[in-house]
């Protein structure tokens, strides 16, 4: 089969045996696979990230030297099963999949494991019980969206999101937008989207952005005004004490209401939720130091290198930080669902499709901010430029 392969950060077009499943497994063709940020870090970082997750106790990440093929956000239709398995999804049937594969007792990332070969490629194995059917007549471009876009949604449940919060998306790349949308798909009212390409500012607004902002001309957090978000320490002292003087004068035992109203929600002040889907060294400081007290930042974007905050600048406007990671299974199938009934829109995302023998020129084109969002890979197409 043909396919292409990552080693010492070249991508080769190559001829690969065809896989075999094992019992428990399905041979896909592969119909559509995303090139995502992943892979491109991956394709320059992959020691240092390895490296990451050695120390976290997973030592199957690929490196440099090993031979590699890409792919993690898929949709495929089943050739066969492996030996001792039951025939379902049928043979013909149109699937996406979770991207990680058992081998023996060790399980790896599909697409970003030597041991577990991606969707760059014709042909690849999956899991049956990680495997969804694509519903509601999907096309194969929406659905291999649905891994990308579950990062999206597991970041948004993450950030805990209500309706009435502002929500600022700091970066307009794939996962940026794909941020945006699911943000809206939430209902959330107010999502503003901040990024330097004008390109992406225009992506942002067809996902469903109400706002968005070009950095270099004004502040994200300024765009959010009017929301009752405090931007300085005294502004939060100044209502701490204000509200007990206000309940004092009126003879209220001040403690019985402030507990009161912190037993529903209401003792805290007004915050946004902010995004970091940047994944640069500088920018996580950058949001603590711009955003409002009592900001809850959720970092999406995978940094590569070695970065630096400054507590004391996050621990006077008390921010709330969280990291995620991926997603869970009923996210991943959730999402497939969100996307097939319509919920979200992920046709602005896809801006180009290349066959295996594009890919290189796709990872150079997707150095560009302004031209592409999301390249996707048709296997059987001849284009080799986008």
């Amino acid at each position: 089969m043909k396919a292409v392969r990552c080693s010492n950060a070249q991508l080769e077009f190559v001829d690969l045996p065809t896989p075999i499943p094992a019992s428990g497994q399905l041979l896909l063709e592969v119909l559509r696979c995303g090139i995502c940020g992943s892979d491109l870090h991956a394709r320059q970082h992959c020691d240092e990230v390895a490296d990451v997750m050695a120390a976290t106790g997973y030592d199957g990440f690929m490196r440099a030297d090993q031979q590699v093929v890409f792919g993690h956000e898929i949709c495929g239709e089943v050739l066969d099963h492996g030996p001792r398995t039951r025939k379902a999804p049928r043979t013909g049937t149109r699937v996406v999949s979770l991207p990680l594969l058992r081998r023996g007792a060790e399980v790896h990332a599909v697409g970003l494991s030597e041991s577990a070969p991606g969707g760059y490629a014709e042909q690849m194995i999956v899991e049956q019980s990680l495997t969804l059917p694509v519903p509601n007549g999907l096309s194969v471009e929406a659905a291999a969206l649905t891994e990308p876009m579950a990062v999206a949604w597991h970041a948004v449940r993450r950030g805990q999101v209500r309706k009435r919060d502002v929500a600022i998306v700091i970066g307009c790349g794939p996962i940026g937008l794909a941020v945006v949308c699911m943000l809206k798909a939430r209902g959330v009212r107010t999502v503003i989207a901040s990024d330097y390409s004008a390109g992406r500012r225009a992506l942002a607004t067809r996902c469903g952005a109400d706002i968005v902002v070009d950095p270099a001309q004004d502040s994200p957090y300024a765009a959010a005004g009017g929301h009752g978000h405090l931007e300085k320490a005294p502004d939060a002292l100044g209502l701490a004490v204000s509200t007990v003087e206000k309940l004092y004068r009126a003879r209220l035992p001040w403690w019985h209401v402030w507990r009161a109203a912190d037993a529903v929600g209401a003792a805290t002040p007004n915050h946004p939720v902010v995004f970091e889907c940047v994944g640069v060294p500088g920018v996580i400081d950058s949001i603590i130091a711009g955003a409002p007290l009592f900001s809850r930042v959720v970092v999406v974007g995978v940094c590569m290198g070695t970065d630096s905050i400054r507590p004391a600048m996050a621990i006077n406007k008390e921010i709330d930080l969280r990291f995620v990671l991926g997603y869970t299974p009923m996210e991943f199938r959730d999402t497939l669902h969100m996307i097939a009934d319509g919920k979200v829109d992920v046709s602005p995302l896809i801006t180009g499709t290349v066959g295996l023998g594009g890919v290189a020129n796709a990872f150079d084109a997707l150095a560009d901010p302004a031209r592409h969002a999301k390249i996707l890979i048709d296997p059987k197409s001849p284009q080799q430029e986008v």
